[in-house]
């Protein structure tokens, strides 16, 4: 089975484009979603969700509970980059995760986490390795597969 979400094996990960990128940057909070091995739902608003140096997302854990439990039991997630400032495009971005508390890139995302806000807990790196990105802007290509 592939390290992807979709579970094909041919699957490969992808790495989102510049203008997604740029959208990210307009973007303060984020919506993002787990579920759990039985399948419920968990959305939860993420502030502190960027692209890696590794082309991975970064995604700090401060007050996560049912989410970082769900990624535990389905490490799977999705988040939507959109934004009222960025007219360019509107897209679902769905990936397999990894949860970290220690090491080099951990130890990058604790400072990262401070610098945003100093009493940040920072208990966890999660790591989103993209799978799959489809359009959700309204029109025609609305649910079309793009990465």
């Amino acid at each position: 089975m592939s390290d992807c979400c979709c579970g094909k094996d041919d699957c490969k990960p992808v790495e989102l484009t510049e203008q997604m990128k740029e959208c990210m940057k307009s973007m303060r909070v984020f919506s993002l979603a787990t579920a759990c091995d039985e399948g419920t739902p968990n959305v939860v608003p993420v502030g502190m969700l960027f692209p890696g140096e590794d082309g991975k997302i970064w995604i700090i854990d401060n007050f996560f509970d049912k989410t970082l439990h769900n990624m535990k039991e389905n490490p799977l997630a999705a988040f939507y980059l959109w934004s009222p400032d960025y007219k360019e495009g509107c897209w679902q971005v769905k990936g397999t995760v990894e949860i970290l508390d220690s090491g080099a890139d951990y130890e990058k995302a604790v400072a990262i986490a401070h610098s945003r806000m100093e009493t940040a807990p920072a208990k966890h790196l999660v790591k989103m390795t993209v799978c799959e990105v489809y359009s959700v802007a309204p029109g025609p290509d609305a649910g079309k597969k793009v990465l």
